[in-house]
C-alpha cells in the first residue's frame, strides 16, 4: 500500500559542493556538501510546511545517492519510488560563492547519471494518481528523452484523473539540442498545467513575448487557470481569466545566494493554492518564501517550516 500524498514530483537530485570562499571555482580549496535539484527543492519546501510529499527519481549505488536518500528521510519526503540504479552514478555539481548578490557560477557533472535514465518504467500509477497534485519543472524533461516521456505521461494521467498540476519552466538551455526544441516541448507540457510559473526572461524565450501580460495570456489561451510571471526585484505579475495584478517583492537587505529563489517562490504559490487561498494571496507567499531563499547559502536551506511561515504571515498581518 502506498501512502496518500498531497504532492508528487520527480526529477534529478545531485550532490552539490558550494565554495567556502569567493573566486573562480578552479582556485577554491574548500567546499560544503549539500543537495541540489529544482523539483527536490520544491518537495523539501512543501514537506517543511506539513504537506505529504513524494518524490520519484533514480540515484546511483554510491555515497552521493545515499546522501540524497538520507536528505529525503530527514525532510520527511516519501521515497517509495526512488530507485537505486547500480549501473549509473549520481550526478554532482560545483557552485561558486559570490558576495555581491550576483548569480553564482555552477558547473554540472551529470551526463549519463542514474536520474537521466528515468523512464516510463519508473511510473507507478497507484502511487502517482493517489496524490492530489503534481508539480513539474522543465529540468527533468530536459535530461533525457525517456525522462521527458515520463513527464508527459505523468501530466496526462494526472489531468485525466482530475488532479491539479503546476509547472515551473526552470529552463536549462544547455540540456536541449536547440532553444526551439526546448520551447516546443515545454510549451506543450504547459498545456496540462493549471498553474504556470515562468520568469519574465523564461517567458520571453518560450513565447516570444516581452511583456508579462502577453506571456500570461499565452498560457491562459493554452488551458492554464492561472499564470504567475516572476519579475525579480519588481515582484510578480499574476493573471487569470477574471483578474490580474502585480504583487510587490519582499524587501531583502542582502542577497546571499540567488539559486533556489524560483523554487522557493513555487513552494509559496503551490502551498497557498493547495490550501484554497486566492492567486494574489499565493503570490504574496511566493514572494515571501523566495525572499527567504536568497538570504542564505544553499538551494533549500532558507525554506521555512510551517511554524516559521505562520509567524511571518502573522507578523505581516499585524503590520498591515
Amino acid at each position: 500500500m502506498h501512502p496518500t500524498l498531497d504532492v508528487i514530483t520527480y526529477g534529478e537530485a545531485m550532490a552539490m559542493f558550494v565554495a567556502a570562499e569567493t573566486g573562480p571555482l578552479a582556485s577554491v580549496g574548500q567546499f560544503t556538501k549539500r543537495v541540489a535539484g529544482a523539483d527536490l527543492n520544491v518537495a523539501i519546501g512543501l514537506a517543511r510546511l506539513g504537506f505529504k510529499v513524494g518524490w520519484m527519481s533514480r540515484v546511483g549505488a554510491d555515497s552521493f545517492g545515499q546522501y540524497v536518500r538520507d536528505t529525503l528521510a530527514q525532510e520527511g519526503i516519501d521515497q517509495a519510488c526512488v530507485t537505486t540504479d547500480a549501473r549509473y552514478s549520481t550526478g554532482f555539481q560545483l557552485k561558486s560563492k559570490n558576495d555581491d548578490g550576483s548569480d553564482p557560477a555552477v558547473e554540472y557533472f551529470r551526463k549519463g547519471s542514474a536520474a537521466s535514465h528515468l523512464s516510463l518504467v519508473d511510473y507507478v500509477d497507484t502511487y502517482v494518481l493517489a496524490a492530489r497534485h503534481l508539480h513539474l519543472t522543465g529540468v527533468a524533461p530536459a535530461i533525457s528523452r525517456s525522462s521527458r516521456e515520463l513527464a508527459f505521461h505523468m501530466a496526462r494521467e494526472m489531468r485525466q484523473a482530475g488532479k491539479t498540476i503546476s509547472f515551473d519552466p526552470n529552463l536549462r538551455p544547455t540540456l536541449w539540442p536547440s532553444r526551439e526544441a526546448m520551447a516546443t516541448a515545454l510549451n506543450e507540457l504547459a498545456t496540462f498545467a493549471d498553474w504556470v510559473l515562468p520568469g519574465i526572461g523564461e517567458g520571453e524565450i518560450l513565447t516570444g513575448y516581452t511583456k508579462a501580460d502577453d506571456i500570461a495570456q499565452f498560457y491562459l489561451d493554452r488551458g492554464a487557470k492561472g499564470v504567475v510571471v516572476k519579475l525579480g526585484a519588481r515582484g510578480a505579475y499574476y493573471r487569470t481569466a477574471a483578474d490580474s495584478g502585480v504583487v510587490a517583492a519582499q524587501p531583502v537587505e542582502r542577497v546571499v545566494d540567488t539559486v533556489g529563489a524560483g523554487d522557493g517562490f513555487a513552494v509559496g504559490v503551490v502551498s497557498a493554492l493547495l490550501e484554497g487561498r486566492t492567486l494574489p494571496q499565493a503570490v504574496v507567499r511566493g514572494n515571501r518564501i523566495g525572499a527567504l531563499a536568497i538570504q542564505v547559502i544553499g538551494d533549500s536551506e532558507g525554506l521555512p517550516t510551517r511554524a516559521e511561515l505562520d509567524a511571518l504571515e502573522s507578523d505581516a498581518a499585524l503590520a498591515a
